[in-house]
């Protein structure tokens, strides 16, 4: 037996050898958990401020470094902007020698232009030889310009190679910089080279059309464009020949597209003999590339329709080496109906024949314009049929179509309802499941496992249970 003295009254007791050694226990333990918590405590607190203080340490060898690297790569963005602006200033350079040459190359060309017709031939290829002995000096300019740019592209990798650091990272960069811009440059200079070859071979093609054009045209036709010099020509014999024809040039674009001129002739008494919608092609001095006749055809026979023109005929200075068009008049009735092509010295003829050949049938035409006259009253009343036909078919589509909209639209309500009947079945039959499930619930199943709530339960039936 061992006595205890109560700390608070003073008071002494006695207690066996099981109950001391339970409260020593107690005691012990308690006084274990008291020391554990503090150590766990004080080991904690110094983690963290270990933590704390190498944190710190990293921080500032980063920052250190990243200063570093920073510093490192803006003197490389130093040298690399350097690099940009004297390649730039060197382009620019270069573009201005090669712009005052073109400028000089335009002046000189329009200079000729205006002087084409009072130069002599020996005065054209003296300008032919300048503009070649230019390109030359140009041809000259570009090769320099590139063996620039290629010791400054060598002089740059220089500089990036000795300024390139061990970061890996830093150096791709800088290398995919440095393709770009080199790559950039390369499409400058091609694009360059380009503009200028095209100028020089415009230039070449414009003096050459020139030239061809003076050896094709008649005296006549130097120094004044297709429609003026067939407009004059028809002029000339339209009192004689065309008393009552009508040519002028078609200047209704309503419909999107017009052509150059319509001809129509009539008789005394106003019935129409022939109409021709007339189509004039001329290589533009402007043009890179040759057209063709076919190119045109096409558009002209819409044109002929939208005016209601009986012919088409394209009087064409196009294809000047074609054996073909160079004949005289060229039907292409196995492409489009009662269409020609024709050179400027058949314009004439080719009236002439088509008005001739629309003589004989101008009886027939009398005759015909005389039957309309008499059923004009017939024809009206068709027509009005045939209008109210067409509104009442229109009326009656749309009524139809209103219809058979009403008639989806009540279907897709239907369907509509159908889906929340469904909706609210379902419903129904989860409640009945949750009310059966509700019902199904009992203490016994409730406390099946759980002592606890099973004694609590059983408190509650005893007699005086709270």
């Amino acid at each position: 037996m061992h006595e205890i003295i109560c700390p608070h009254c003073g008071k002494a007791f006695k207690i066996d050898e099981a109950g001391y050694a339970d409260i020593l226990k107690q005691v012990r333990d308690g006084d274990f958990e008291k020391q554990l918590h503090e150590r766990l405590e004080l080991a904690a607190q110094e983690k963290k401020v270990a933590i704390e203080l190498a944190e710190a340490k990293v921080a500032a060898a980063l920052q250190k470094a990243a200063a570093a690297k920073d510093a490192e790569i803006q003197d490389l963005k130093a040298k690399l902007d350097a690099g940009e602006a004297a390649r730039q200033l060197a382009v620019a350079e270069a573009l201005g020698k090669v712009e005052k040459q073109r400028d000089a190359l335009a002046n000189e060309l329009a200079q000729a232009k205006r002087d084409r017709e009072a130069a002599s031939q020996l005065a054209e290829a003296r300008l032919l030889n300048e503009l070649q002995t230019a390109a030359a000096a140009r041809n000259a300019e570009i090769q320099d310009l590139k063996a620039k740019l290629d010791a400054f592209e060598i002089a740059q990798k220089l500089a990036v190679n000795e300024a390139v650091n061990p970061v890996a990272k830093e150096r791709d960069e800088l290398r995919s910089s440095l393709e770009r811009a080199v790559i950039e440059k390369q499409l400058a200079e091609k694009s360059l080279e380009d503009k200028y070859q095209t100028q020089i071979k415009d230039r070449d093609d414009a003096i050459s059309r020139l030239l061809d054009m003076r050896s094709r045209l008649s005296t006549k036709m130097v120094g004044e464009t297709l429609e003026q010099h067939c407009e004059t020509e028809f002029n000339r014999i339209r009192a004689t020949a065309f008393p009552r024809a009508y040519f002028e040039k078609d200047n209704d674009a309503r419909t999107g597209s017009k052509g150059d001129y319509i001809f129509r002739d009539a008789d005394e008494g106003g019935t129409e003999i022939v109409s021709i919608m007339f189509e004039m092609k001329n290589e533009s001095d402007r043009t890179a590339t040759k057209s063709r006749n076919e190119d045109f055809l096409k558009e002209l026979d819409k044109d002929r329709a939208e005016k209601g023109c009986e012919y088409a005929v394209l009087v064409s200075l196009l294809e000047p080496e074609s054996d073909l068009y160079n004949t005289g008049i060229v039907d292409v009735f196995h492409r489009y109906p009662k269409m020609y092509v024709v050179r400027p010295q058949f314009f004439i003829p080719i009236i002439t024949l088509l008005r001739n050949a629309a003589m004989n049938s101008l009886q027939y035409k009398t005759e015909l314009a005389l039957v309309k006259a008499q059923n004009v009253d017939i024809t009206n009343f068709e027509d009005g049929l045939e209008t109210f036909k067409t509104a009442f078919a229109k009326n009656y589509e749309l009524a139809s179509k209103r219809f058979q909209t009403a008639i989806e639209e009540i279907d897709k309500s239907i369907d509509h309802l159908q889906k929340t009947k469904d909706a609210l079945l379902g419903t129904d039959r989860n409640l009945r499941l949750a009310n059966d499930k509700a019902q199904d619930v009992t203490i016994k199943k409730l406390t099946r496992g759980n002592p606890t709530m099973a004694a609590k339960f059983a408190e509650l039936k005893k007699p005086g249970g709270a």
